[in-house]
């Protein structure tokens, strides 16, 4: 296990004033990689996410599923910035702090008087990631935006799907956790500077365009209005998902060798041979007549037993999971993806890092915290005495 000394951001400090996704799936990535991240949660409620999630009884005990996804290692404190008291202690925080990351809407932190301008004033070397629909500047500057709005806005709905359900959504928030990624690996690189302080713009929008950028390049300079394909790969044939008795697979063969290797054990050769799918811009035109050709053998067996085969011939070919399935499979369970926590309750489960240093996957150190668990511990580093942090607590300033 990646300890928190030898970690690649031991000794970062990281405040976490965001809430539900972007903000906090960012930091997460920072705790995973051995930050200390301090969530500021506003009092009583927290973050939004504490009370999201398909368990209602967590939701009612502010610890809800969408919450523990991507908040385990981190610190929570409570903080109303909204006070004098407040905005006093999120400047000694900030003064001790490398990184700040919030997902707020442009300009709500300089109207609190806690803008970048102003916080660097008491942190020279801040690194401050903001994160928004639409970035910091720009007419949709100050439109709401959620992950549904991104996925539509950004062009990603257009071709998703096929010609009878596009557009449509793709089947988790992954404009937020574009965003969230982007603003990650945005935040290590200043932190890397020889020079530390900035201010990091973050646009959902713009992350989930530049994950689009083939899409893009080929409306750009092919003159391509990309559309939705639904399973079907453009760029080759046979390349998509195919029927087998059971239930689907796919197949990529991408390559002229790779579709010969295909056709040869599907015992139709004389496909290679047929004008129609001669060349690989032979068969993406008749892409079509030619799934019909290969499904009509395909359709005799099952789904694993083509798989098996295929790929012991070097075909590229997978069956199709559900998360579920996915999460049995040995190829995840050997490599110690799922890291599993004891949640004050129970026990619960979340995805560790998608990275691995040195062959060890880096993984939190405890569970996510509750609502305002560490308060007494940093804002006693802050030099807050335990009467004072009982009179900010009548206040409901904590």
């Amino acid at each position: 296990m990646v300890t928190k000394s030898s970690a690649p951001l031991s000794g970062v400090r990281v405040l976490d004033l965001s809430n539900v996704l972007s903000g906090p799936y960012c930091c997460y990535q920072l705790a995973l990689l051995g930050a200390e991240v301090i969530k500021v949660e506003r009092p009583i409620s927290g973050d939004l996410a504490r009370q999201l999630g398909s368990d209602a009884e967590r939701n009612k005990n502010n610890m809800g599923i969408s919450f523990l996804a991507q908040n385990a290692g981190k610190k929570s404190i409570t903080l109303d910035l909204k006070s004098p008291e407040g905005k006093s202690l999120l400047k000694k925080l900030v003064s001790k702090a490398d990184v700040l990351v919030e997902n707020f809407r442009p300009g709500v932190m300089d109207r609190l008087g806690l803008g970048y301008e102003t916080l660097k004033i008491h942190n020279k070397n801040l690194v401050y990631c903001a994160i928004t629909g639409f970035g910091q500047t720009g007419p949709w500057v100050d439109k709401p935006a959620y992950d549904q709005i991104i996925q539509g806005v950004s062009g990603m709905m257009s071709i998703t799907g096929d010609a009878a359900s596009a557009p449509l959504r793709v089947g988790y928030p992954l404009a937020d956790t574009a965003g969230g990624m982007t603003a990650a690996f945005s935040i290590t690189a200043a932190l890397n500077a020889e020079a530390r302080g900035a201010f990091i713009d973050i646009s959902m929008t713009e992350a989930v365009i530049s994950n689009m950028g083939w899409v893009v390049s080929n409306h750009l300079i092919g003159d391509v209005t990309p559309s939705a394909h639904g399973n079907e790969n453009t760029t080759s044939a046979p390349s998509g998902t195919f029927r087998c008795s059971d239930s689907p697979i796919n197949i990529a063969a991408n390559k002229d060798e790779q579709w010969a290797l295909l056709a040869i054990h599907l015992n139709r050769e004389d496909l290679l041979t047929h004008s129609d799918y001669k060349t690989r811009e032979d068969r993406k035109r008749n892409r079509v007549a030619l799934r019909a050709e290969i499904e009509s053998v395909l359709i005799k067996r099952p789904a694993h037993k083509w798989v098996e085969e295929l790929s012991a011939t070097s075909v590229p070919v997978g069956p199709i999971y559900s998360v579920p399935e996915i999460l049995q499979q040995e190829q995840i369970l050997s490599r110690d993806l799922i890291a599993t926590y004891d949640d004050y309750a129970d026990k619960i489960s979340v995805v560790a890092s998608p990275a691995l240093f040195d062959d060890v996957r880096p993984r939190a150190s405890h569970p996510p915290a509750q609502l305002g668990e560490h308060n007494e511990e940093v804002y006693q580093s802050l030099g807050v005495t335990s009467d004072e942090l009982d009179e900010l607590k009548d206040k409901n300033i904590i």
